[in-house]
Parts: C-alpha cells; sequence; structure tokens
C-alpha cells in the first residue's frame, strides 16, 4: 500500500511536494544562510510615500522611562519632593525651559517639538513598551512594531543622503537592511521588537549591539554579515550560481511564490557578500571628530550609525538609548531610565550612576544634539523623522530617591519631516501627574508617526493583509506646518 505523505509548504499543507518546492526549502541552506539571515534581507515593496522624497526614521528608546519632570517639563514652583533638585534653563524658544543638563539641546530648541501630553495606562515595562512601539493602547501579542510595518510598506529609500556621499557614506540605495534596531532590550520586556509580529520575520529589524558590544567598545565589529566559516563568499556564490540554475528547469510562472523566494535568496546573497551593508554599519570611515561629536558611549555611536544606515538608505532604526557606564562602574543592564533609586541599588535618580539623570541626561544631551544640527548640515532632517520617547515617564513625587514608573503623563521629543520646531504641545498640571490638555494617546502618536513618513494611516494592513488600518489613532496635525 502505497502511503502519500504530508508535506507543509508556505501555502498550507499538500499532498505530494514537487521537484520545485522541494528545491526552494532546500535552497535556503544549499547555499549556506539560515532561515532567519533570508527572512531578514526582505524584499522591496511598493513605497506609499503620498508624494515628494521618501521618508525615514530614527526612533530613539528611553528604555525603563524617562522622569519627564526632571528633563523636558519641570515644574519648578511645585514643592521640594515633586520638582527635585534640578532647576531649569532657558531656550532658544521663549518661554519653553528644560533641565540645566541639557544646555545643548537647549540651545536647539526651535529645531524640535516638546509634547507634553503623552498618556496610556500600562505602567509595566513589557506592557508599557509593547503599547508605546506598537501605537495600540491594548494591543495583542503579535501586533508588530512601528519599524515592522515601516518595512512592509515603505521600499528602502532610493534617495537616500546626499549626492556625492562626500563623508564615506555608500551610495543610497544600495542593498542595505529596511528596519534596523541599535542596542538590545532587557530582560524586563519580552523579545517582540526581534520579530515582524504577524507580519512575519521577513520584517523583523536587523539588531546590532549586546550590552557591552556596542559601537563604543573598542574593536567593536558588527559581525551580522559574516558567511559561515566553511562557506567563504567565493563558495556562497558557486552554490548560489548552481542553484539557479538547477531551478531553472522548473521555473514557475512569474510573480509566484516560487520567484519570490528566489528573490529573497538573491537579496540574501547580495546583502552578505556587497559592500553596503558592511560600509553603512563601520564607523571607522567616520573621522575622529565626528565621533568624538556624538560622544564615545554608546547612545553617542549608536546615533552615528543610525545617521549613516538613513544616509545609505534604510527606512527606520530604532535605538535603545543606553548611556553607558561611568568609569569604574559595573555592568548591570541598559536600562538607563529605569530611575527607582537606591532600593534596588541603582543609586540616586539624580546622581551620577548609570542610573543617575546627572549621567544620563548629559550624554543624552551630547548625542541627541549632534544628531539633530548634523542630519540638518547633510540636509537630512527634512525627511529624517526623530523621536525620542520612553515607555512612559516617571511619578510627580519622589519616592526615597528615585521615581516609579509613570504612564499617565510624560513627553516626548520629535523633529524633522515637517515637524514645527518651537513648538510645545500639549500641557501637564501643576506637578506633572496628569494630563492637562491636548492628550496623546498611543493610537494618535502612531497615526502622527506614519503621517509624517508619508503612509496614510487608514492603509489597510492586519494579519489577514487587508482588514485593518495600520493605526486606529488620527494624526496630531497641529504638529506639523
Amino acid at each position: 500500500m502505497l502511503v502519500r505523505k504530508r508535506f507543509v509548504t508556505g501555502r498550507g499543507v499538500a499532498m505530494h511536494p514537487t521537484r520545485r518546492e522541494l528545491l526552494q526549502l532546500g535552497g535556503i541552506s544549499a547555499i549556506g544562510l539560515g532561515l532567519p539571515e533570508l527572512l531578514s534581507a526582505s524584499p522591496g515593496v511598493p513605497s506609499l510615500s503620498n508624494g515628494g522624497s521618501p521618508k525615514s526614521c530614527i526612533f530613539i528608546v528611553q528604555y525603563g522611562g524617562c522622569s519627564h519632570i526632571d528633563s523636558f517639563d519641570m515644574k519648578p514652583d511645585a514643592a521640594v519632593e515633586i520638582k527635585g533638585p534640578f532647576k531649569p534653563i532657558s531656550t532658544s524658544v521663549p518661554g519653553t525651559r528644560i533641565c540645566e543638563h541639557l544646555p545643548r539641546l537647549a540651545r536647539l530648541a526651535d529645531r524640535y517639538c516638546l509634547v507634553r501630553s503623552m498618556t496610556h495606562g500600562n505602567s509595566g515595562h513589557d506592557g508599557g513598551m509593547h503599547v508605546a512601539m506598537t501605537g495600540h493602547s491594548q494591543p495583542v501579542e503579535n501586533t508588530p512594531y512601528f519599524g515592522s510595518i515601516v518595512a512592509k510598506l515603505c521600499s528602502a529609500n532610493p534617495g537616500g543622503g546626499r549626492r556625492g556621499n562626500p563623508w564615506g557614506v555608500p551610495p543610497p540605495g544600495g542593498n542595505v537592511p529596511p528596519y534596523v534596531w541599535l542596542q538590545n532590550l532587557a530582560g524586563d520586556v519580552q523579545p517582540r521588537y526581534l520579530t515582524g509580529g504577524f507580519l512575519g520575520a521577513a520584517y523583523a529589524p536587523l539588531r546590532v549591539g549586546t550590552d557591552l558590544d556596542n559601537p563604543s567598545a573598542p574593536g567593536f565589529r558588527v559581525k551580522a554579515f559574516d558567511t559561515p566559516a566553511d562557506v567563504p563568499t567565493t563558495r556562497l556564490h558557486d552554490r548560489n550560481s548552481l542553484l539557479a540554475k538547477v531551478e531553472s528547469a522548473g521555473r514557475s510562472p512569474v510573480g509566484s511564490e516560487s520567484d519570490n523566494m528566489t528573490k529573497y535568496r538573491e537579496k540574501a546573497v547580495d546583502l552578505l557578500t556587497g559592500p553596503e551593508a558592511r560600509n553603512a554599519f563601520d564607523l571607522d570611515r567616520e573621522p575622529s571628530r565626528m565621533r568624538d561629536r556624538y560622544g564615545r558611549h554608546p547612545l553617542g555611536q549608536n546615533l552615528l550609525m543610525a545617521r549613516r544606515l538613513i544616509e545609505a538608505g534604510t527606512r527606520l532604526v530604532s535605538v535603545t538609548a543606553w548611556t553607558g557606564l561611568p568609569p569604574g562602574e559595573k555592568f548591570r543592564n541598559v536600562q538607563t531610565w529605569d530611575m527607582h533609586g537606591e532600593g534596588p541599588g541603582l543609586g540616586s535618580i539624580f546622581g551620577a550612576g548609570a542610573f543617575g539623570l546627572s549621567w544620563a541626561l548629559p550624554r543624552v544631551d551630547e548625542a541627541v544634539s549632534a544628531l539633530l544640527s548634523d542630519l540638518e548640515d547633510r540636509g537630512l532632517l527634512e525627511s529624517t523623522l526623530v523621536v525620542m520617547v520612553g515607555e512612559f515617564g516617571r511619578t510627580p513625587k519622589v519616592q526615597g530617591n528615585g521615581r516609579d514608573h509613570w504612564p499617565q503623563c510624560y513627553s516626548a521629543l520629535l523633529a524633522g519631516c515637517g515637524i514645527r520646531g518651537g513648538l510645545v504641545y500639549g500641557s501637564s498640571d501643576k506637578i506633572a501627574g496628569y494630563v492637562k490638555d491636548n492628550p496623546v494617546r498611543p493610537e494618535d502618536f502612531g497615526a502622527t508617526l506614519f503621517h509624517a513618513l508619508g503612509v496614510a494611516p487608514e492603509t489597510k494592513l492586519g494579519a489577514d493583509g487587508f482588514t485593518k488600518p495600520v493605526s486606529a489613532g488620527k494624526p496630531v496635525l497641529d504638529l506639523f506646518g
């Protein structure tokens, strides 16, 4: 009796695998690539940019929850246990004041917008991050992050940076990953950020940098493009060529899934063997003075790498805003902004330790001001949205030597892509505890991000590809103009 074996394909369950299907699946490993590496080289799809030059985004994630009341929404007239010890300073925008530890950003206040009315209801790191990075107040487990949606809906930026690339950046439009995440998140959140959610692994980010292994470390090298030790570049090309010849005998009609799989493989080979992506990640191509300008700490060097990636054609780069370690301090994790104080052994929220604002804010000031100025100098700020926000803020009242999680009201910084520089949108009450006016909920924040990038929030997506919009919110149009 003949037993008919079941064979699982990407289209379901077939009773007999065809020669073509076997070659498709076998072809991935045949050339020395694993499935994750293949899918990370996602194919280009038509851009949904609604006119003008393609847009990109650098999303700075203040993982742990930055204290808004000690940085961008200070309350100097509140009680001592509310306002903390830091003083506000004037900025280049009359009437707008921010923390004394942010003097460079104070001088650039006319380049960015502050939103002081961010709000949602999830006070956990895991849940709060999922809310903040998806733009959904109640996301499901596989709701994709912003970057995955951008990678799905927007092709790699063919415009890239300034023509000629006099700074050693690879030519725009080369084969670079559309979505990159620089520096890991720590274990207090599920690793959803490494997936593409319901969009699948093809739209997951390429993650570079883990804990102390980051671009600020001496001798750091991106290993993501290394081929297996037993598969040198020449052999990779030879295997790919041989596989293409074998496949050609049974090629399916153009546009079929098999042809898409071939494109996946070819793009993966180009990514591994071509110079574009490697060069974009290579900070040794930057002048020492530029690396110094951003700051020789993880946040500074990651933001410099983010600028290089945007200039090379990457559409969205998420950067975990870890500011590194003070001299002599041992590594704990990358949750710079989770400043509870001495209870968990982290030191005072106002101190100069790794979990203290006197250490973290000056490095944000150095790195983010350098990024904004550098993007503007290169003509990239008009087409690059810069976002800096955490999963929530911190409690209005100091508790011991720290502040606890507080999603009810917090702040975000946005610049570029038509954002109105010098604007302060929304406000908090007298202790920065609750939103006073113009609340910005996750859905509206997400819709605003997509609008800035030229993606209509009502664009249909969903797990089935077409039933739900990319955002259920409305863009805050007052931020633009």
